[in-house]
């Protein structure tokens, strides 16, 4: 799909890897609309760009709702649709302090993979109202996993779990979109250098670094964002979840 001109919408697009899809899209001439939580931080993002900020909890349907209609008033019916928010607690199954809570699983769960299929099915209605171009394509579905949904640690049973069926969730949608000329492709994503690890010590970020096969450095937010514009751009990249993540796989702990 050719980028010039054409709405899309980047949720979680105020910071980190969504930051850096945004401004990879606004960099193709794309008419981006960031959706998130951060206010303040969102608006600066879509003022340096030209994009717009729209308030949104992909957690709710009626956020969502509003937040689509918004986009669609401000650029039109998205093509480019991109799954970034969520949250990343740690709980062990069982702590020291008894099971983990049932509400904090069913949080992530509700975050990361029912927000991505807010989302989705939301921009994927919208998408099939669009004109298809030469190959009968009408919009592109872009979400994000982790490289946790295959090697999970120790801690990370909500986290795995919501990213691992992000992953399940991408051949299936590509095959029943097909029809809709949409084509849906994930990201999982290894360690990246986002707001959250920045904040760490640099002890904590180089040890982590030296995880990695090669480059023995974290990922950079728009590294994430070059995946985004490729498989936003390659009309044949469909149904596909592409590691991103320096050849890692993660230990237990």
């Amino acid at each position: 799909m050719e980028c010039q001109g054409v709405p899309a919408i980047v949720t979680g697009g105020a910071s980190g890897l969504g930051e850096g899809a945004v401004r990879a899209l606004a960099a193709q001439g794309c008419k981006v609309a960031i959706l998130d939580l951060q206010e303040e931080r969102g608006k600066a993002v879509a003022e340096d760009l030209g994009g717009v900020f729209i308030r949104c909890d992909v957690s709710s349907s009626e956020s969502a709702e509003a937040a689509i209609a918004a986009a669609r008033e401000a650029h039109g019916p998205c093509g480019i649709a991109v799954n970034c928010a969520g949250i990343a607690p740690a709980a062990k199954i069982v702590g020291k302090d008894g099971p983990m809570p049932l509400e904090d699983f069913n949080r992530v769960i509700q975050v990361n993979l029912i927000g991505t299929f807010n989302m989705m099915r939301l921009a994927a209605a919208e998408m099939s109202e669009r004109e298809p171009n030469a190959d009968g394509e009408r919009g592109a579905i872009i979400s994000t996993a982790s490289v946790a949904a295959y090697e999970g640690q120790i801690g990370q049973a909500a986290y795995s779990a919501s990213k691992g069926g992000v992953v399940s969730m991408t051949l299936q949608a590509a095959r029943e979109l097909a029809r809709q000329g949409i084509r849906v492709n994930t990201i999982a994503p290894g360690i990246f250098m986002t707001p959250m690890m920045a904040g760490m010590p640099q002890n904590v970020q180089d040890s982590l670094a030296a995880t990695l096969p090669f480059p023995q450095r974290l990922g950079k937010p728009e590294e994430f964002g070059m995946m985004v514009e490729q498989m936003a751009r390659n009309p044949i990249l469909n149904g596909e979840v592409v590691r991103l993540d320096c050849a890692l796989r993660m230990a237990p702990k």
